[in-house]
């Protein structure tokens, strides 16, 4: 039982690690709205931020993964553990002098100021050299202090965004010659944006630079042949992850879509943090339970009940975000200038469900151990990405992606299943599953594509409740089973 309830608390504190900066993210979209009136500023600011993720998943080239692997595996975890720091350390140095080197041709290649390239080159050196120093702690299962450093992280990043872009101004309006004045520039919140990352990343680093100093500092060639072989796989499906989750606001870029579309577009899209949420406060939960019950009797029939479950949910969080949009909206997305990109949210509220989706059905190629699966329908899904972008911005703009994204995820979903089903068959009550979510779809598409029904919020409202007890008459007997029992 202890082990059960260590392994609970664990998870828990590893999940509160990983939601909190996304509610954080969640929380700096409206700030970023708010103070950056001009929607090519928040482009630019989006474009970089992509940018930022993609090479994120370059300069680890799996190499986090593959240290888990092998400090498991292998009889001298110090051996791993120094063999993979320095990798990734020299990795990041060569990097920031290359890039540092070329920054100007970087930012002439790639049309964003050699300023915010610097910031970005420094932001993706210092999260590349904090990676073993994290894995360490999680290996040593030290999960408070891998948790404390990551929130610390995202709150300093807050924080800061907060000072340089609300009080700032106004202090140094107030006191011109003050202290203040000396950090403040006219016309610099994108660099105050970066700045705030960039000092948040160098102080986690710091907080974990002792790990640097408690090393041996030798290097296991064939120990790193090995684990590059294992994380290579690794790295190309994260490359197609990146792709598929990020990728289009460069594309967007590329084919000469306005910063202040592109801008309009990320801020709206960020609306769709409902789900996102959702979905990963659900998967951090639902893959340990997935793991334990591998080998129980009824295995499959739990994991179909699960997944129609998670269907359940997830349709009614979809349809809520997309009836209440337009004062969601007022909130989220603090300034109507921004608003002509609205949209694109119901795509992307039931994109991100359809990721969902696809985690739930993905479980049975991590069952049996074939988990490269995952990796292949990713570059599948990432294939749909960029030629569906290729082919609908020309003439759909922002939109285009928008659709692209649907459609990515949503063939990944479709052939997990397929494949899934011959492979490791689960009994999932299709049915039902289909009614949940094509409802969804004809009730989401009447509030929001009809003008006069989305003026009409007691329509809108009665079309919830209308699912909500479609819900209740289809489950009425699962139901009426669990109040049974309580009793």
């Amino acid at each position: 039982m202890s082990l059960y309830k260590n392994l609970f608390k664990q998870t828990l504190i590893y999940g509160l690690a990983t939601v909190f900066p996304r509610i954080i993210s969640f929380i700096l979209n409206p700030l970023f709205v708010y103070y950056l009136p001009d929607k090519s500023k928040m482009g630019e600011v989006s474009v970089i931020f992509a940018y930022l993720v993609f090479f994120n998943v370059v300069l680890s080239y799996g190499m986090e993964t593959a240290f888990f692997r092998f400090y498991n595996t292998e009889d001298n975890k110090k051996n791993v553990i120094s063999t993979t720091t320095i990798s990734l350390f020299w990795s990041s140095i060569a990097f920031l002098l290359l890039s540092l080197l070329f920054r100007n041709t970087l930012a002439s290649w790639s049309n964003i100021s050699v300023e915010y390239i610097t910031y970005t080159i420094f932001i993706l050196t210092l999260d590349a050299l904090a990676i073993i120093p994290f894995s360490k702690l999680r290996a040593e299962k030290r999960p408070m202090r891998y948790a404390t450093i990551k929130m610390a992280n995202v709150t300093i990043n807050l924080l800061l965004n907060v000072f340089f872009l609300a009080f700032l101004p106004k202090i140094v309006a107030h006191n011109p010659t003050g202290f203040f004045s000396t950090l403040y520039f006219e016309n610099f919140q994108i660099g105050y944006i970066f700045v705030s990352n960039l000092v948040a990343s160098l102080v986690t680093l710091l907080v974990l630079s002792p790990n640097y100093f408690n090393i041996s500092w030798k290097f296991d060639v064939v120990l790193w042949k090995k684990m590059m072989y294992y994380g290579v796989p690794i790295l190309i499906a994260g490359i197609a992850f990146a792709i598929n989750e990020h990728f289009d606001k460069i594309l967007l870029d590329w084919m000469h879509v306005p910063m202040s579309d592109i801008g309009a577009y990320s801020a709206c899209y960020k609306i769709g943090m409902f789900m996102v949420l959702f979905r990963t406060a659900y998967t951090l939960g639902i893959e340990p339970f997935f793991f334990s019950h591998a080998s129980n009797e009824n295995a499959q029939q739990t994991y179909a009940t699960i997944t129609k479950y998670f269907v359940i949910f997830g349709s009614f969080i979809c349809l809520f975000v997309i009836v209440f949009i337009d004062l969601l909206k007022r909130p989220l997305v603090p300034n109507s200038n921004y608003w002509d990109a609205i949209k694109v949210v119901p795509l992307i509220v039931l994109a991100n469900f359809f990721l969902g989706i696809y985690t739930n059905l993905s479980v049975w190629y991590k069952l049996i151990d074939k988990t490269k699966i995952g990796a292949y329908i990713s570059l599948v899904g990432a294939a749909v990405t960029l030629i569906l972008n290729y082919a609908l911005i020309p003439t759909m703009s922002y939109y285009g992606s928008a659709i692209a994204t649907i459609a990515a995820y949503g063939t990944m979903m479709i052939i997990s299943y397929k494949m899934g089903q011959k492979s490791y068959p689960i009994p999932y009550d299709m049915n039902k599953i289909f009614s949940y979510l094509g409802l969804t779809i004809v009730f989401s598409a009447v509030s929001f594509y009809i003008p006069i029904i989305r003026e009409n919020y007691y329509v809108k409202t009665l079309l919830l409740l209308v699912f909500l007890y479609f819900i209740y008459y289809s489950e009425k007997e699962t139901l009426l089973r669990i109040i049974k029992r309580k009793k």
